[in-house]
């Protein structure tokens, strides 16, 4: 008969047990699982894009939910809804104070493609303007497509180079 206190493959606590890994593997790790998005909420998707943090879609499972309004903070921008000729200088502004490494989403089909608006005042995809790294189709999309998309974006951004593969980039580029 087992002890009660006692527990089948499981030694301990996990707090006790030491954790092993490479640093690169852990900062690639935290990079990953804890994006600061920079919602740059433009027309209708915004309002998808705010419910994404409300309970019951709930972004902060998958490490996006500190929204920084501050583009020095963030490394994840969210452009959702119609960019037009007249934002899209403060939109690369804002795109160009963030720090690298950085990511892009663009939310619905305004962002992009222009959506239904071929007029001379509407930018025809935010990617004329910035390296988009998902697009999330829908006009506009629900809250569940971004998720999707955050998903795909931490994929994206687990196939990336390393740290050490960085400072080496770093290091042939400053030469």
């Amino acid at each position: 008969m087992a002890d009660s206190t006692t527990t089948i493959g499981y030694a301990g606590r996990l707090e006790d047990e030491p954790i092993i890994t490479r640093l690169d593997a852990a900062v690639d790790w935290v990079r990953k699982n804890s994006l600061w998005p920079m919602p740059m909420g433009l027309a209708c998707c915004a309002i998808e894009l705010m419910s994404t943090a409300a309970s019951r879609f709930d972004i902060s499972r998958f490490g996006a939910e500190v929204m920084r309004f501050s583009p020095r903070q963030s490394d994840l921008m969210i452009v959702a809804g119609t960019v037009t000729y007249k934002m899209a200088l403060s939109v690369k502004r804002i795109w160009d104070q963030m720090p690298d490494p950085k990511w892009c989403i663009a939310m619905g089909a305004c962002a992009s493609t222009g959506g239904m608006y071929r007029s001379y005042a509407v930018l025809q995809g935010v990617d004329k303007i910035l390296p988009v790294d998902v697009y999330v189709s829908g006009c506009p999309p629900r809250p569940e497509a971004l998720l999707d998309a955050l998903i795909k974006l931490q994929e994206k951004i687990s196939r990336e180079p390393g740290l050490k593969n960085l400072k080496k980039v770093a290091a042939a580029s400053a030469t």
